[in-house]
């Protein structure tokens, strides 16, 4: 991606829209790596989702597609489909857990190492989810919080860069990669290619906060 592109977010001049913007599309992507779209979530795509985050940015294409996609689809095709590629007795068609991307195997010093980081920022896990830390989902979630939450000491640039540089830019093009390759994958092929964009987007306006 060209470092200068003008269509990337630029963290040092955003303002208060495109900071709640981003917040709002990683809560999105957090509730679809969870759990496939219920009625009400395909509902709102069909009635009122129809603007990307930022028209003529880089992520109007993906954003389009998956709304697209959410639209052509049912309660119960979305939930075949998330259940063929991350559920099912055994191992999973595709892990969504970082531990794997990164050390091979589930519950590996990864996931200790951002439990750690997560104490530092007075995470801790809801104990009534099965997933632990180091799901996808829950790497969004807390990229949200850092983004939108009150509690400045926490909720500021710094920590976001720190958080995304350390456990998620590490290996969420390889998650998506991984999507993207699997025959069933259809809305949530769409799911990582706007993941990955998103990505490469948080990417190169960290980068920009570093020169």
């Amino acid at each position: 991606m060209n470092d200068h592109d003008p269509r990337a977010l630029s963290f040092a001049s955003a303002d208060h829209s495109e900071e709640l913007a981003r917040a709002e599309l990683y809560g999105l992507l957090a509730r679809l790596w969870m759990a496939p779209p219920d009625a009400a979530l395909l509902a709102q795509f069909r009635v009122a989702v129809t603007e990307a985050p930022e028209a003529g940015s880089l992520l109007e294409a993906p954003w389009q597609a998956l709304v697209a996609a959410l639209r052509a689809t049912t309660p119960d095709a979305a939930a075949d489909e998330y259940d063929a590629l991350f559920g099912g007795v055994g191992k999973p068609e595709v892990f969504l857990y970082g531990s794997f991307y990164l050390a091979g195997f589930l519950h590996e010093k990864p996931l200790a190492a951002l439990r750690t980081d997560l104490a530092a920022l007075g995470l801790t896990r809801d104990p009534s989810r099965g997933e632990t830390e180091d799901h996808i989902a829950y790497g969004c979630e807390v990229m949200r919080y850092l983004i939108a939450g009150d509690d400045i000491a926490v909720c500021n640039l710094e920590q976001q860069r720190r958080f995304f540089r350390g456990h998620l830019q590490t290996w969420v093009a390889e998650l998506c990669s991984a999507v993207e390759a699997h025959p069933r994958a259809r809305i949530w092929c769409e799911v990582a290619r706007l993941m990955r964009v998103f990505s490469e987007i948080e990417t190169q306006g960290f980068d920009l906060l570093e020169v």
